[in-house]
């Protein structure tokens, strides 16, 4: 099934603030998203906190495309009790690119960006404390990387800190 556009009082409203910024508007499968040029997310996320109602960041996380020239996606999930709706945002980034942090926007954002780094290597600027959340800090890999495959994970740190070979 393809995704469908999504038009709303919300959808028009977001694209007369902030025009090509937003690069579509669409839903699949009752669920609503836009995407948006990567320098435009906190803009975004602010304007939809203040001026929306969508006061609660429900997750940041990623995909990883590896054969696309942007091979990152990131996901920001938000929601307004208000309105009783969910819509995510989605921003498609290059390997090594830093997309600006929304901890200030959210403080929901700053262990969320946290693992969206562990898992990912994506590293966020302006992060207040961008290290690993899950795994520990020796971990060479990030796991959710389509070229980590479960096989290739960090062996030496199983070997060396839990003195077992990998059960993979």
């Amino acid at each position: 099934m393809a995704a469908t556009p999504w038009e709303s009082e919300l959808t028009r409203a977001l694209k007369e603030e902030f025009g090509d910024q937003i690069l579509e508007f669409s839903s699949y499968l009752g669920q609503n998203f836009l995407v948006a040029k990567p320098d435009a997310a906190i803009p975004i996320l602010e304007s939809l906190k203040e001026n929306h109602d969508f006061d609660y960041l429900v997750d940041v996380t990623a995909v990883h495309w590896p054969e696309k020239p942007e091979p990152f996606e990131i996901v920001y999930i938000v929601y307004s009790f208000a309105r009783n709706e969910r819509i995510r945002m989605k921003i498609r980034i290059a390997e090594g690119w830093k997309p600006r942090t929304a901890a200030a926007v959210h403080l929901t954002a700053n262990w969320l960006e946290r693992e969206v780094y562990d898992m990912f290597g994506i590293e966020f600027e302006g992060h207040p404390d961008m290290r690993r959340i899950l795994l520990p800090e020796e971990w060479a890999t990030f796991p959710l990387r389509k070229e980590n495959s479960i096989l290739k994970m960090d062996q030496h740190w199983v070997q060396e800190n839990l003195g077992i070979e990998s059960g993979q």
